[in-house]
């Protein structure tokens, strides 16, 4: 049995261009020993639906199907992780239905999990990119645990959509919350591998390229993203007992969320590491 499973969720406002990308990224990879697990979260575009159907016939991908309704992406994480651990695959990593992984991202990401033991997640970096505004910024993070707890106090620590988790990881913090967190559910799951005891890495080199459009910053602002975004990082505060200084970061984060999307392109371009 394969030791990886590479798990993806789509839905209906997922695009088929780039999903075409995106999944072909992942079936190009040099490392070849994993399956992929796909969740339709509701009802997705038809052109995508189609080939997704070609690619099970052809490739080693698992469809779970199609929901008729959509119930949210940490939900469908949660059914896929679910999938994994009872299927027994030893490492689940994560991506995107819009970005680009870099072909040797599994390749590394496997052998750096293999050659550390104790780690129960490895990261990546990432460059955004814009498709439809002149964007371009290559986003760093640090490479080990205690650097990347502190860095915690800021922002998360592992750019979601290149995790690359041991089983171990779920069974010691649980998984995604689904309720009263609009998809944020990284920063909490980050928060319970730490409470929890889980060992934390980043691989110093650029793993995805994150595609970054006008919506990107547009769905990272109103008021209720932006309060539930905050509640989560007091909780993250309190829970890690991070200090006076993380609440600084905590309302100056979301005061960038809540500026104008021409404001918010400014500062995660110039502002982030």
């Amino acid at each position: 049995m394969k030791k990886v499973a590479l798990i993806l969720t789509v839905y209906e406002k997922d695009k088929p261009n780039e999903f075409y990308e995106s999944i072909t990224s992942i079936l190009d990879q040099s490392f070849k020993s994993f399956d992929i697990l796909v969740q339709e979260d509701g009802p997705v575009d038809q052109e995508i639906h189609d080939l997704l159907i070609k690619l099970k016939n052809e490739n080693s991908i698992k469809f779970l199907g199609t929901r008729k309704i959509n119930k949210g992406f940490d939900y469908s994480l949660n059914e896929l992780i679910n999938f994994s651990l009872k299927e027994g695959y030893q490492y689940i990593a994560r991506m995107d239905a819009d970005d680009i992984a870099i072909k040797d991202r599994l390749e590394k990401q496997y052998h750096f999990m293999e050659n550390h033991p104790k780690i129960d997640v490895v990261g990546m970096q990432i460059i955004e990119f814009g498709d439809d505004l002149n964007y371009s910024k290559k986003v760093t993070y640090p490479v080990n645990h205690n650097q990347m707890l502190k860095f915690f106090k800021k922002r998360v620590p592992i750019a979601h959509v290149t995790a690359f988790f041991r089983s171990t990881f779920f069974k010691k913090a649980g998984l995604y919350e689904t309720t009263g967190h609009l998809n944020n559910g990284d920063t909490i799951i980050w928060m319970k591998g730490f409470s929890s005891g889980c060992l934390f890495a980043n691989i110093d080199e650029v793993g995805v390229n994150v595609r970054v459009s006008n919506d990107f910053f547009k769905r990272r602002g109103g008021a209720k993203k932006t309060f539930s975004d905050f509640k989560n990082r007091l909780l993250v505060i309190r829970q890690l007992r991070f200090g006076v200084i993380a609440y600084f970061y905590a309302l100056g984060s979301a005061l960038v969320n809540l500026s104008p999307s021409s404001i918010k392109k400014l500062a995660y371009q110039f502002l982030r590491e």
